[in-house]
């Protein structure tokens, strides 16, 4: 890969990404949601969700460690490299099985569910290969660069590459020539961020915040005598008379 491509294509994925969302948020706040299929399943998603969604959160607490905290931050601190290489391969690994998992039945409940199935968009389909993409190659380098092949210091190359992408000197060259792994999941990963905004992914950036500032909602009994409580029951059971003139 040239170091074109590590330069031009990171501007113009943060570009679609920042643009896109305005866009949505102006133009679509109805559409802002994750379009939930509860309603059509439950069994399956109560399982996978939770192992996605959970997983998630230590994958991406990784990728902060790893991506965006030079590595004499953690040398200062008093953390060996080799201590990090263990607990980066391991955590990453469980987070990383944890994902997939979860993604892995939550696409088994959208082809198996007729309505869930039905009720799939075409960006929706896109956005599970995307997403699925990103993190079978995730797991692909933490496996495999780490232990299959051999150790591989990316936080050499591939770290300070993505911080440089938010200062003045980018260093695009510091991709050219790591392994293909890392190359391909940066490739998809940039892909997966440009397309964000257009797919039901918008729901990660929603929060319930108003929830805790808002007033109580108050919830008050309606007082019914006996007599009331009688009338309402036997409506009820009362045999429906159409008004005269009526058939």
């Amino acid at each position: 890969m040239t170091t074109t491509v590590w330069l031009t294509l990171p501007y113009i994925a943060f570009t679609s990404f920042a643009l896109g969302h305005l866009w949505r948020y102006r133009a679509d706040q109805f559409g802002w949601t994750t379009r939930s299929s509860q309603i059509y399943e439950s069994r399956l998603l109560r399982l996978g969700s939770p192992l996605f969604h959970f997983g998630m959160l230590g994958v991406v607490g990784g990728h902060v460690l790893g991506v965006l905290i030079p590595q004499s931050w953690t040398d200062a601190v008093g953390i060996s490299e080799e201590l990090y290489h263990v607990v980066a391969v391991s955590a990453g690994a469980v987070a990383g099985v944890a994902v997939i998992a979860g993604i892995g039945i939550l696409l088994y409940r959208r082809l198996t569910v007729p309505a869930v199935r039905q009720a799939t968009s075409r960006t929706d389909k896109l956005m599970y290969v995307l997403l699925t993409a990103a993190l079978v190659t995730g797991l692909l380098y933490t496996l495999g660069s780490n232990l299959l092949w051999g150790t591989y210091n990316y936080r050499q190359t591939v770290s300070p590459w993505f911080r440089s992408l938010f200062t003045p000197h980018p260093q695009p060259e510091l991709m050219v020539g790591t392994p293909w792994t890392f190359q391909l999941h940066g490739l998809v990963v940039l892909t997966l961020i440009a397309l964000w905004p257009y797919t039901r992914l918008v729901h990660m950036f929603s929060a319930p915040i108003g929830y805790l500032f808002r007033p109580y909602i108050v919830y008050r009994a309606k007082q019914i005598d006996a007599a009331d409580k009688r009338r309402y029951a036997s409506a009820w059971d009362s045999p429906v008379v159409p008004p005269a003139g009526r058939h």
